[in-house]
């Protein structure tokens, strides 16, 4: 209990209390408001940083093709062992930790290389999510990753 002084000397007696039921879930609601915006905004931001590393690789890997082609006059269609043919280290064929695979069509004059994704969250990113990459230096983006989707070129790039 605490007494407090009211003006002309009166006292009053009363209890502190904490927060009532409806003060509660007025903050509940607001906690579950601001989440339902947030979480469907960052997934969105993880997804497009993932799809940095996809076209990073991708590009990374048409210039090992250029080498190639360039040391050996054809190009490889292992990625795996494109790597190596050129004296460096190992290339991984799936790259953002695990969440895109690497596949290069070659034949000896053209290829292209295309990143497809691999995981549920980032199939989940229905604009893009096919990145190539041919011997021309053509980049393409398509919303379907066999390519059957929508030409998303200017909006992935």
């Amino acid at each position: 209990m605490r007494t407090v002084t009211m003006p002309g000397n009166q006292s009053r007696k009363f209890r502190l209390r904490g927060f009532t039921l409806v003060e509660l879930m007025v903050v509940v609601l607001i906690t579950a408001v601001l989440a339902s915006i947030a979480v469907p905004i960052y997934k969105q931001q993880v997804r497009k940083s993932r799809r940095t590393d996809a076209k990073t690789a991708v590009l990374d890997l048409a210039s090992r093709e250029e080498r190639m082609f360039s040391t050996r006059n054809s190009y490889n269609p292992n990625p795996a062992t494109l790597a190596t043919d050129l004296g460096y280290g190992s290339l991984p064929t799936v790259v953002g930790s695990g969440y895109y695979q690497l596949n290069v069509t070659a034949t000896a004059t053209t290829f292209v290389v295309q990143a497809t994704p691999i995981t549920a969250d980032q199939q989940g990113d229905t604009q893009c999510q096919l990145f190539q990459v041919d011997n021309l230096g053509r980049q393409s983006a398509n919303s379907a990753a066999d390519g059957s989707g929508t030409d998303t070129t200017s909006t992935c790039w």
